[in-house]
């Protein structure tokens, strides 16, 4: 049985995904604890309301980034995770944290990397005019936003897009992914090879969302 620790900041959507997934679909894993960094993050009543231990380890109790990682890592292995999963956690990650859990660490982006790295991904994509957008679950590296992909969804693009419009269309596509990927990690089923992350058995990569205009 694998302990998934899953951190947020926020609401943590893609983390009630992921938690409505295991339950559902009897993973040999279990959430063992949902961490923030804020205290008031409406995350942690979700989980709290699932039996799911919480923790919070406030970034503003700290000086500088490296005492907060070690703090957070601290308390992170006192769950005994196999995986960590970033869920909305709007924290830069120091290398030596990163590599702390490297092999073991997941994050969902919402961009088709390595296209549109970092914030504002949907203004940028509709800025620059392309036809498709997405979202990529990948391990973590210190790299920002890079690192071996695991998993990938596709959107098109409207003309009449805005980037909320985007948003909440490709949110949808990031809650089917990332507990795929989830899952996949606790089945023993990804490895890298070269960079690359392959599947065992073989299994898309890919999943290409709903046109928006049939779905209009």
């Amino acid at each position: 049985m694998k302990n998934i620790v899953i951190l947020i900041s926020g609401r943590g959507s893609n983390m009630e995904a992921i938690v409505r997934a295991c339950q559902a679909e009897g993973w040999s894993g279990r959430i063992a604890a949902i961490i923030s960094n804020r205290p008031d993050a409406a995350g942690l009543k979700f989980a709290a309301s699932h039996d799911i231990a919480t923790a919070v380890v406030d970034h503003k109790a700290f000086p500088d980034r490296d005492s907060f990682d070690a703090a957070l890592a601290q308390v992170i292995d006192g769950f005994s995770p196999d995986l960590v999963v970033l869920a909305g956690f709007m924290r830069i990650l120091t290398p030596g944290f990163v590599k702390r859990y490297a092999g073991r660490m997941l994050n969902i982006h919402p961009s088709l990397l390595p296209c549109f790295p970092g914030l504002h991904t949907h203004e940028a994509a509709l800025a620059m005019g392309v036809k498709v957008h997405g979202a990529t679950v990948h391990f973590v590296t210190a790299d920002l936003d890079h690192g071996p992909i695991v998993l990938q969804a596709i959107i098109d693009v409207r003309q009449d897009d805005t980037p909320d419009l985007l948003a909440g269309r490709l949110l949808a596509q990031e809650h089917t992914i990332y507990p795929r990927a989830v899952r996949w990690f606790v089945e023993g089923r990804l490895s890298i090879e070269d960079g690359v992350v392959r599947v065992s058995p073989d299994e898309s990569q890919l999943v290409i969302g709903v046109n928006a205009r049939e779905a209009a």
